[in-house]
């Protein structure tokens, strides 16, 4: 789908679920919306699907309320199941084109790279934005692939407006607030952050002061 203005608008800031020993998942997201972010992924990896679609049926109506997108990491047919706005496909999930099939051109799908190569497969199997990491390590992510920092950034930035590539690309991994002005400065969109607005002492004040480190 074309992504409209105020989805493109969302996107620049975008929070991925995470749980900790103070908050669940549900608790994550809703200091997120808080805190004005208007993005949310539900991404539960070790959690069942039944446990992800009652988390995700009691968000959905949270977000609807604050006029917040509302993607399902990896679980494509929940977002079918709860009228979710997208899914996010991991390197190992269903492949995009295949999603696309399924939930047609109404949803978002997003995809995740960590090399040019990932970029280009994902642009050809139609993806609407792309999630891109890690900028540094991070403990919410298993499997982690390898490091990117700012030069990593920058180089697949230039690679893609080398190629005509014209895709929301958001930079993930272990991203903090000092490092947003740097980060947004290499040609990425936008972030997604998780853990640093929960290790934070007051996630919707944190969450606050990266809305306006983005100038949102």
């Amino acid at each position: 789908m074309k992504l409209s203005a105020d989805i493109l608008e969302a996107s620049r800031l975008q929070f991925i679920t995470h749980f900790t020993e103070k908050y669940s998942y549900t608790d994550s997201a809703m200091m997120a919306l808080e805190g004005g972010c208007r993005w949310i992924q539900l991404r539960m990896k070790d959690a069942d699907e039944e446990e992800i679609e009652k988390t995700a049926l009691q968000l959905l109506p949270e977000c609807r309320k604050r006029g917040a997108v509302f993607i399902i990491d990896d679980h494509v047919e929940l977002v079918q199941r709860t009228g979710a706005d997208g899914v996010h496909l991991g390197k190992n999930d269903m492949p995009a084109d295949e999603a696309r099939k399924i939930l047609g051109e109404d949803f978002i799908i997003g995809g995740t790279a960590n090399t040019f190569e990932d970029i280009c497969r994902l642009a050809g199997q139609g993806v609407d934005y792309i999630g891109c990491g890690p900028f540094r390590f991070t403990t919410t992510k298993k499997n982690l692939a390898p490091v990117l920092g700012l030069d990593g950034y920058r180089r697949l930035t230039a690679l893609m407006r080398e190629k005509g590539i014209d895709l929301p690309i958001v930079a993930i991994g272990g991203i903090g607030f000092d490092d947003i002005p740097r980060i947004l400065q290499t040609g990425v969109s936008g972030i997604a952050l998780s853990g640093s607005v929960l290790r934070a002492e007051d996630p919707v004040a944190e969450m606050k002061r990266i809305l306006a480190g983005t100038g949102r």
